[in-house]
């Protein structure tokens, strides 16, 4: 899929992304780690001939739902959870 010259463009401060994949599983989850990091409005899906799907996602890149974290960090366990030291 290429984009077209007749294809508009997004508001200046917003971006399209498309996403294609063989299963709509593998685009939502990758569709979800991108509203981790940017507001986004809502999702349009698509099949893909052949098989497979496109999902197609807006996002504000003005607006960030939150900082984005390293697999380092969120491979550690939450602080604060399990048994104080002064529990036995």
């Amino acid at each position: 899929m290429h984009p077209t010259e007749n294809e508009p463009l997004p508001q200046a401060e917003h971006a399209e992304i498309r996403i294609v994949s063989a299963t709509p599983e593998a685009a939502r989850a990758v569709a979800e780690v991108i509203r981790r990091c940017f507001a986004g409005a809502e999702q349009r899906s698509y099949p893909v001939p052949g098989g497979g799907t496109r999902l197609h996602l807006t996002v504000d890149t003005e607006t960030a739902t939150g900082p984005a974290r390293t697999w380092l960090a969120t491979s550690r366990p939450p602080t604060g959870t399990g048994p104080h030291t002064e529990e036995p």
